[in-house]
């Protein structure tokens, strides 16, 4: 097994000299130190931009030669795409809106078409290495189109995303224009993961809402595939952060730090250059922590690392400018000639200097606006070993949702900053132990390591869930199969529902009228002797009739309330009264619910909400469920959630019960049973083994077989029909050759 990691930037980075020597460092930013400490079984390769960009084919060469040697596959970009992929489309758009500052969201044409030309450069590239069998794992909002596009290159290959960053809420997401294409790109792998609950809902509601995807819980059936959907926060390297004390190079930066800052008390805040990281209101909170208490003065310092990044658009530069003004202005304030408040650095630092800053700081501040995880709080955390710390943590990072222990804000309050700082640096000791031990058992457990493993596990069992469903998916060769055993027997039962199988789903239920084409392949599979078909539907028996009753077949309507055999109409069940209460129970769903209808039946209700925005259509549904159990329980009545819509009907009568009614009536030897609801799984289960039943749409755990879509059914019955026509006339041809040759045989005898 070799799994193949894609991400917009290796985890080195390659730098060219002056005299165009190649040097090579480690990237910034915790996804690529995260993945690329992973220890997993498997053969490990990575996919990505070297961090440079090259017009010359042998300075190309000589990268990818040194990086291949790593396991490293560079993606080669061009000083426009870059600019325009990275800082403008992912950067520009895609960044600041799922980071909700949709005043800073820019949208240009070029930039949208340089991030799908870069999206499938990736996508060639990757497939001039990868084998089918591997495993694809991609990585993050640069590369959102290239689940889809490898899906389209290779039907049956391993693709997993993840999101680092948060999602939005669907009515910020559909603002953006290429809304469509980001989900349907998206909905190309197999498993896709998000860092909380709060990302998956939003990611779900958007898939629902623009493309009509309908999710059963974590799951979405998208063409013949499943596409799981899960939260699992990232974890970091915590054996890595919580030894680097013991090493010498950390604890001799740990002494010069000491020396540095004196006995003051350290606050330590470790961001990349960005708006969503709250810099300039973590400032403000800090600046009035000092102005009000003023006990603290030449007693406490805010050690400020800023990463630099994107810093050539337009509103980080900016930023920039702006942090550089309120930095001035505090230590303008504030500084003494033996004490300057805010010491402030404008790079990043080596791991071993950055683990000494997390192991002595008092105070961790970690207050971004809108983050999807944040690892630096996981990582002063993880650090601490046998010292005390106080980590403060924004309400609206993804790492709040697990450190419960740290002192939790929210970061638009600057008055809850100061606060949060005064509380950290006056809280008892025995206090900050609790906290911190509490908050390494959930770092130790949660490493980066379990969450790739989860990752994994989850996507193996998506992919093993495909692999089975294209197992039962019906075939050329399985159909060619069935259309021989029948064409072999002689008495035969074809059992087909309606709705979804036979007809596709209209949003008005009256509108699912019959085809032409459906009309005469009834025909034609009626005409045959040999064939007892029925239609097994949920539909009202009225208006079967009115639509097909002028062909000989057989009918089982309102799920076998009513049935129709040799012309003739039965009914199964004697006259009901609807109670009151659950019909203004109704009542009141559809006049509160726009675009939903209830359709009347003799022995059932039926609550249609097809036409329905699908979250409050699902919301609607599960709260009439709730209103009618207890009552529909009293009056001994069944509820059935079905494809848009809930029934309420009686229990004495089920498409099973159907089932059994025409098996004791007849005697067959091939059967045939289609459907593709929830109700049409009573009747599956009611079949014998050898039965040939068939789920139309999602893949059933009782039907031998599956046709992905309804378009597929009719030419597949055709075929059988077709089958026997051909076989008809093969013998009527085979009998006349036969009448010739005698014919012929006694002129030459005589």
């Amino acid at each position: 097994m070799r799994l193949y990691i894609i991400s917009n930037r290796l985890p080195v980075k390659v730098a060219l000299t002056a005299d165009r020597q190649m040097v090579l460092s480690r990237s910034e930013g915790g996804l690529a130190t995260g993945l690329n400490s992973l220890e997993i079984s498997c053969e490990k390769r990575w996919i990505g931009w070297p961090g440079v960009c090259t017009d010359s084919e042998e300075e190309k060469r000589r990268i990818r030669l040194q990086l291949e040697a790593m396991n490293f596959h560079p993606v080669f970009l061009s000083e426009k795409q870059y600019e325009n992929y990275y800082e403008g489309y992912s950067n520009s758009t895609i960044w600041p809106l799922c980071h909700y500052f949709y005043a800073y969201t820019q949208y240009r044409q070029d930039y949208w078409a340089y991030y799908k030309e870069v999206n499938m450069l990736f996508c060639e590239e990757i497939a001039k290495i990868i084998q089918p069998d591997d495993w694809v794992w991609v990585q993050d909002y640069h590369l959102m189109l290239l689940p889809g596009l490898l899906r389209k290159k290779f039907p049956f290959l391993h693709i997993g995303y993840f999101h680092h960053i948060p999602f939005p809420s669907y009515e910020l997401f559909r603002i953006l224009p290429e809304r469509a294409c980001i989900l349907d790109g998206l909905l190309g792998a197999d498993f896709i993961a998000f860092h909380t609950h709060d990302y998956v809902r939003h990611f779900i509601s958007a898939a629902e809402r623009v493309l009509n995807v309908e999710f059963n819980l974590e799951e979405a059936r998208v063409g013949n595939r499943i596409v799981r959907v899960d939260a699992l926060p990232m974890g970091i390297n915590y054996a890595l952060y919580h030894k680097a004390s013991e090493q010498p190079k950390v604890q001799e930066t740990i002494a010069h730090l000491k020396a540095k800052y004196g006995g003051s008390k350290l606050i330590l805040s470790v961001d990349r250059l960005d708006y969503s990281k709250g810099i300039l209101h973590r400032l403000r909170g800090f600046a009035n922590f000092l102005e009000h208490h003023p006990e603290y003065r030449e007693k406490v310092v805010l050690v400020m690392v800023l990463v630099p990044s994107r810093d050539r658009v337009d509103s980080y530069a900016d930023l920039k400018t702006r942090i550089d003004k309120e930095i001035g202005l505090i230590n303008g304030c504030y500084s003494t000639v033996d004490w300057t408040p805010v010491y402030y650095f404008y790079h990043g630092f080596l791991l071993e200097e950055l683990t000494a800053m997390y192991y002595l700081a008092d105070v961790a501040l970690v207050t971004p606006l809108r983050d999807g995880m944040n690892l630096v709080a996981k990582e002063y955390v993880a650090t601490k070993r046998d010292n005390q710390g106080v980590l403060i943590l924004s309400e609206m990072a993804g790492a709040a949702v697990e450190l419960h222990d740290a002192l939790t804000i929210n970061p638009n309050d600057i008055s809850q900053i100061e606060n949060a700082i005064h509380q950290a640096l006056q809280m008892p000791e025995a206090e900050q132990k609790a906290r911190l031990a509490a908050m390494q058992t959930v770092v130790s457990r949660q490493t980066v390591n379990k969450w790739a493993g989860d990752f994994m596990g989850e996507w193996q069992q998506t992919v093993y869930k495909n692999q089975a469903l294209a197992r039962k998916k019906l075939t050329s060769d399985t159909a060619l199969q069935i259309q021989r055993a029948y064409t072999a027997s002689y008495r035969r039962l074809i059992i087909l529902d309606y709705d979804g199988t036979l007809v596709g789903f209209q949003n008005k239920p009256q509108d699912a009228c019959p085809t032409p084409e459906l009309i005469d392949l009834l025909k034609r599979l009626a005409s045959d002797p040999c064939n007892h078909v029925v239609i097994n539907s949920g539909r009202d028996h009225f208006t079967l009739e009115k639509w097909l009753g002028a062909i000989p077949l057989s009918f089982a309507a309102e799920h076998g309330a009513f049935y129709k055999e040799n012309g003739a109409w039965h009914k199964n069940v004697s006259d009901y009264t609807w109670n009151e209460g659950i019909l203004s129970i109704l009542k009141l769903f559809v006049n509160k619910t726009p675009k939903s209808s209830l359709e009347y039946k003799e022995t059932s209700l039926a609550w249609h909400y097809r036409e329905v925005d699908s979250w409050l259509g699902e919301l609607r549904s599960k709260q009439l469920v709730n209103a009618l159990v207890d009552i529909c329980l009293k009056q001994r009545l069944q509820i059935m959630q079905g494809n848009k819509v809930v029934e309420i009907k009686r229990m004495d009568c089920t498409k099973g019960t159907e089932i059994q009614r025409l098996l004791q009536n007849g005697h067959y030897d091939f059967i045939l049973a289609m459907g593709d609801d929830v109700t049409d799984e009573d009747m599956f289960c009611a079949l014998p083994a050898n039965a040939y039943t068939i789920k139309v749409g999602n893949i059933s755990d009782t039907a031998r077989f599956h046709i992905p879509l309804q378009a597929g059914v009719l030419p597949f019955l055709s075929g059988l029909a077709r089958s026997v026509e051909d076989e008809r006339g093969f013998r009527s041809l085979k009998g006349q050759v036969m009448s010739v040759f005698n014919c012929l045989k006694n002129f030459i005898g005589k």
